[in-house]
């Protein structure tokens, strides 16, 4: 399967844009002229375009209309380091198609979803410039990354004029085995925690049990690892903790460690608030006494969701009409920039390609899926916009 085999083909329109912005190897964040490219193409369907970049990072935001329903949909174009290049069957940054399949970093996460947006966006306002209300894309290259400079540098901006949305279509692969299968409602949140206990560097020979903090905080680490947290519902699954690194030692044999680092990572449902889980956890190491300690604790994303109403009725009847399937709605998987605008209230749903190779060696879409996925999104838009 070529590129010539899709010439004057409805698909042609998605891969072409697919494969444009793969072969720009925008490894987090550095755009490498994504939103450019979709800058110009955006511009010339009618849309109003700007940057409103913080530092390395490159935001693009594209409007159009005015008033409410206002709907903006959301993606990045930064993606993972593919790894050594001799891994994969093809270059990663030299977009393939083969098998009926497009290889190459960004293909699944998310660079086909927002070449559909934008497709389907020409698309549309070809069709309605006339429309009412608003509609916007939103566009960063932090998504992959800290996630610092990114959506959450712009959602302040946003409130600030008057153009926070009040639904969100989010392009992340969300589907499992085909396009449409599933769609997110919400997410749960992540927290970032990090335990120090201190004890007192020795010898081995000579070291008292008390002063090896592995030793004392052993205890706490078992109970810690079988926390269960009973709070789940029809969409979110339970709390879930896990310990994701063990940090101790010089190196050496015989030297007892001076310090133990724990650390820790927390998927929260709206029911387990973030700062009612860290006083359950200070009070678990208090009880455990595993020597001084201190507790870093960061909040990389709030629960939000489960959308209801407009937004989700609206993709679900897309899914049906231009697919001829029924989504699962779920709020599985990990964190997507929806955290930053699901917690302000904003109705967010996520519809995007099969995920089954996403951050993989040999990553890749099925071609036919991507006309298909243009189809939704601007299905999504009209039944959105005429609500």
């Amino acid at each position: 399967m070529t590129q010539t085999e899709y010439n004057g083909d409805r698909a042609g329109a998605v891969l072409a844009l697919a494969r444009a912005l793969i072969a720009r190897p925008s490894v987090t964040p550095d755009d490498a002229g994504c939103c450019e490219l979709i800058q110009a193409r955006l511009e010339a369907a009618g849309m109003t375009t700007e940057f409103i970049d913080v530092g390395a990072v490159r935001n693009l935001l594209a409007v159009h209309g005015s008033g409410s329903p206002h709907l903006m949909l959301l993606g990045h174009t930064d993606v993972v380091p593919p790894g050594p290049a001799e891994a994969w069957s093809s270059p990663p940054f030299d977009p393939a198609v083969r098998d009926g399949c497009l290889y190459g970093r960004g293909a699944a996460d998310m660079k086909s979803s927002v070449a559909a947006f934008v497709v389907a966006l020409e698309r549309f306002l070809g069709e309605g410039p006339d429309h009412g209300g608003t509609l916007s894309l939103l566009l960063t290259s932090d998504e992959e990354g800290v996630a610092r400079d990114g959506v959450r540098a712009v959602v302040p901006v946003l409130k600030e004029r008057g153009l926070l949305p009040d639904f969100c279509l989010v392009g992340e692969p969300s589907s499992r085995a085909r396009l449409g299968d599933e769609i997110r409602v919400g997410r749960r949140g992540s927290i970032q925690a990090r335990l120090t206990v201190r004890g007192v560097q020795g010898h081995t020979a000579y070291a008292q049990p008390a002063d090896n903090p592995v030793h004392r905080a052993g205890p706490l680490l078992a109970e810690l690892g079988q926390l269960v947290y009973e709070d789940s519902d029809d969409f979110f699954p339970p709390t879930r903790l896990q310990i994701s690194n063990l940090r101790a030692g010089t190196g050496a044999e015989n030297v007892t460690p001076g310090t133990l680092e724990v650390w820790f990572n927390i998927r929260n449902n709206p029911h387990s608030l973030a700062d009612v889980l860290k006083e359950r956890i200070e009070t678990l190491i208090d009880r455990h006494d595993p020597g001084p300690w201190s507790l870093d604790w960061r909040i990389s994303g709030q629960p939000f969701g489960p959308a209801t109403g407009v937004l989700p009725d609206a993709v679900v009847a897309a899914c049906r009409e231009q697919l001829g399937r029924e989504p699962e709605a779920n709020t599985g998987g990990g964190t997507s920039d929806g955290r930053f605008l699901g917690p302000e209230g904003v109705s967010v749903v996520e519809l995007g390609p099969v995920n089954r190779t996403i951050h993989q060696v040999d990553e890749c879409v099925r071609v036919a899926d991507l006309e298909p996925l243009a189809r939704v999104y601007a299905d999504v838009v009209r039944r959105v916009l005429t609500a």
